[in-house]
Protein backbone atom coordinates (compact mmCIF):
# COMPACT_ATOMS: atom_id res chain seq x y z
CA UNK A 1 0.00 0.00 0.00
CA UNK A 2 3.00 2.36 0.76
CA UNK A 3 5.94 1.22 -1.12
CA UNK A 4 8.25 4.05 0.10
CA UNK A 5 7.35 3.23 3.43
CA UNK A 6 10.88 1.83 5.21
CA UNK A 7 11.83 0.85 8.63
CA UNK A 8 14.62 3.14 9.70
CA UNK A 9 16.54 1.61 12.43
CA UNK A 10 18.81 3.45 14.60
CA UNK A 11 21.55 2.50 17.79
CA UNK A 12 21.96 5.44 20.23
CA UNK A 13 25.09 6.08 22.34
CA UNK A 14 23.78 3.89 24.96
CA UNK A 15 23.77 0.91 22.45
CA UNK A 16 20.18 0.80 22.73
CA UNK A 17 18.26 0.47 19.25
CA UNK A 18 15.14 2.42 17.81
CA UNK A 19 13.13 1.45 15.03
CA UNK A 20 10.44 3.59 13.14
CA UNK A 21 8.94 4.01 9.82
CA UNK A 22 9.59 7.04 7.51
CA UNK A 23 9.17 7.65 4.16
CA UNK A 24 11.49 7.31 1.12
CA UNK A 25 11.98 10.41 -0.42
CA UNK A 26 14.91 9.89 -3.11
CA UNK A 27 17.61 7.13 -4.28
CA UNK A 28 20.62 7.37 -6.55
CA UNK A 29 24.09 5.84 -6.75
CA UNK A 30 25.27 7.77 -3.24
CA UNK A 31 22.21 6.02 -1.29
CA UNK A 32 18.77 6.83 0.04
CA UNK A 33 17.03 9.76 1.14
CA UNK A 34 14.72 10.68 4.08
CA UNK A 35 14.15 13.75 6.33
CA UNK A 36 13.15 14.60 9.79
CA UNK A 37 13.71 16.57 12.49
CA UNK A 38 17.63 16.37 13.39
CA UNK A 39 17.09 16.96 17.05
CA UNK A 40 14.56 14.12 16.76
CA UNK A 41 15.33 10.74 18.93
CA UNK A 42 16.82 9.32 15.55
CA UNK A 43 18.81 12.63 14.53
CA UNK A 44 19.80 12.22 18.06
CA UNK A 45 20.89 8.49 17.66
CA UNK A 46 22.54 9.41 14.45
CA UNK A 47 24.66 11.76 15.82
CA UNK A 48 26.18 9.86 18.02
CA UNK A 49 26.49 6.67 15.60
CA UNK A 50 25.86 7.36 12.10
CA UNK A 51 25.15 3.83 11.51
CA UNK A 52 21.87 2.85 10.43
CA UNK A 53 19.70 -0.16 8.58
CA UNK A 54 16.32 0.34 6.31
CA UNK A 55 14.07 -1.94 5.64
CA UNK A 56 11.31 -2.75 3.09
CA UNK A 57 8.88 -5.56 3.49
CA UNK A 58 5.89 -6.03 0.86
CA UNK A 59 4.06 -8.66 2.44
CA UNK A 60 1.60 -8.57 -0.61
CA UNK A 61 4.15 -10.33 -2.92
CA UNK A 62 6.27 -11.90 0.14
CA UNK A 63 9.23 -9.64 -0.49
CA UNK A 64 11.90 -7.79 1.82
CA UNK A 65 14.80 -5.44 0.94
CA UNK A 66 17.00 -4.50 3.99
CA UNK A 67 20.06 -1.83 3.58
CA UNK A 68 22.30 -0.98 5.80
CA UNK A 69 25.40 1.73 6.03
CA UNK A 70 26.59 5.17 7.12
CA UNK A 71 23.99 7.89 7.21
CA UNK A 72 25.15 11.39 6.43
CA UNK A 73 23.10 14.42 6.14
CA UNK A 74 22.16 15.69 2.70
CA UNK A 75 23.53 19.30 1.60
CA UNK A 76 21.48 22.42 2.69
CA UNK A 77 20.18 22.50 -0.99
CA UNK A 78 18.53 19.49 -1.47
CA UNK A 79 16.90 20.15 1.83
CA UNK A 80 15.86 23.18 1.00
CA UNK A 81 14.10 22.45 -2.01
CA UNK A 82 12.43 19.00 -0.35
CA UNK A 83 11.04 21.45 1.87
CA UNK A 84 9.83 23.85 -0.30
CA UNK A 85 7.57 21.00 -2.08
CA UNK A 86 5.94 19.93 0.52
CA UNK A 87 2.65 21.24 1.40
CA UNK A 88 1.74 24.29 3.78
CA UNK A 89 1.07 22.24 6.65
CA UNK A 90 3.68 19.80 6.34
CA UNK A 91 6.11 22.19 6.43
CA UNK A 92 4.46 24.47 9.15
CA UNK A 93 4.00 21.16 11.65
CA UNK A 94 7.90 20.42 10.59
CA UNK A 95 8.89 23.85 12.08
CA UNK A 96 6.96 23.73 15.48
CA UNK A 97 7.52 20.22 16.57
CA UNK A 98 9.74 19.39 18.95
CA UNK A 99 9.95 16.09 17.45
CA UNK A 100 10.54 12.99 20.17
CA UNK A 101 9.82 15.10 23.21
CA UNK A 102 7.25 14.79 25.60
CA UNK A 103 4.23 17.66 25.16
CA UNK A 104 1.73 18.07 27.53
CA UNK A 105 -1.23 17.80 24.98
CA UNK A 106 -2.04 17.83 21.01
CA UNK A 107 -4.10 20.96 22.38
CA UNK A 108 -0.05 22.55 22.66
CA UNK A 109 1.18 21.32 19.27
CA UNK A 110 -1.77 22.88 17.61
CA UNK A 111 -1.44 26.21 19.45
CA UNK A 112 2.25 26.20 18.23
CA UNK A 113 0.95 25.93 14.07
CA UNK A 114 -2.24 28.52 14.64
CA UNK A 115 1.26 30.84 15.96
CA UNK A 116 3.22 29.69 13.03
CA UNK A 117 0.22 30.40 10.88
CA UNK A 118 -0.09 33.73 11.89
CA UNK A 119 3.78 34.73 11.66
CA UNK A 120 4.22 33.48 8.31
CA UNK A 121 0.72 35.17 6.75
CA UNK A 122 3.31 37.80 4.67
CA UNK A 123 6.81 36.22 5.00
CA UNK A 124 9.19 34.04 3.24
CA UNK A 125 8.78 30.87 4.76
CA UNK A 126 12.21 28.97 5.25
CA UNK A 127 13.34 25.38 6.26
CA UNK A 128 14.46 25.59 9.75
CA UNK A 129 18.31 24.63 10.60
CA UNK A 130 16.92 21.96 12.81
CA UNK A 131 14.76 20.21 9.71
CA UNK A 132 16.50 18.26 6.86
CA UNK A 133 17.64 15.83 4.87
CA UNK A 134 19.78 12.30 5.42
CA UNK A 135 21.14 9.75 3.33
CA UNK A 136 21.78 6.75 4.05
CA UNK A 137 25.23 5.63 1.75
CA UNK A 138 24.97 1.67 1.51
CA UNK A 139 27.45 -0.71 2.15
CA UNK A 140 25.03 -3.91 2.64
CA UNK A 141 21.77 -4.78 0.61
CA UNK A 142 20.32 -8.07 1.62
CA UNK A 143 17.40 -9.55 -0.85
CA UNK A 144 14.70 -11.77 0.56
CA UNK A 145 11.66 -13.40 -1.38
CA UNK A 146 9.38 -15.48 0.34
CA UNK A 147 9.32 -19.41 -0.69
CA UNK A 148 6.95 -22.15 0.14
CA UNK A 149 8.00 -24.64 3.12
CA UNK A 150 9.70 -21.54 4.52
CA UNK A 151 12.61 -22.52 2.08
CA UNK A 152 13.43 -18.64 1.24
CA UNK A 153 15.80 -16.88 -1.21
CA UNK A 154 17.98 -14.99 0.56
CA UNK A 155 20.68 -12.94 -1.56
CA UNK A 156 23.30 -10.20 0.45
CA UNK A 157 25.50 -7.92 -1.19
CA UNK A 158 28.65 -6.68 1.08
CA UNK A 159 30.60 -3.70 -0.59
CA UNK A 160 34.51 -5.13 0.04
CA UNK A 161 37.24 -2.56 -0.43
CA UNK A 162 34.87 -0.61 -3.53
CA UNK A 163 33.52 -4.49 -5.02
CA UNK A 164 30.01 -5.68 -4.35
CA UNK A 165 30.39 -9.18 -3.61
CA UNK A 166 26.87 -11.84 -3.80
CA UNK A 167 26.72 -14.37 -1.46
CA UNK A 168 23.55 -16.75 -0.83
CA UNK A 169 22.23 -17.13 2.99
CA UNK A 170 20.59 -19.97 4.38
CA UNK A 171 16.75 -18.73 5.16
Amino acid sequence: NEPTAMVLSTVARSGRPSSRVVLLKDFDAGGFVFFTNYESRKGNDLKGNPFASILFFWPEIECQVRIEGKVEKTDDAISDQYFRSRPLGSRISASVSPQSKVVDSSEFLEALVEKKKSEIMNSDFIRPDYWGGYRLVPDYFEFWKGREDRLHDRLAYTLKSGEWLLSRLAP
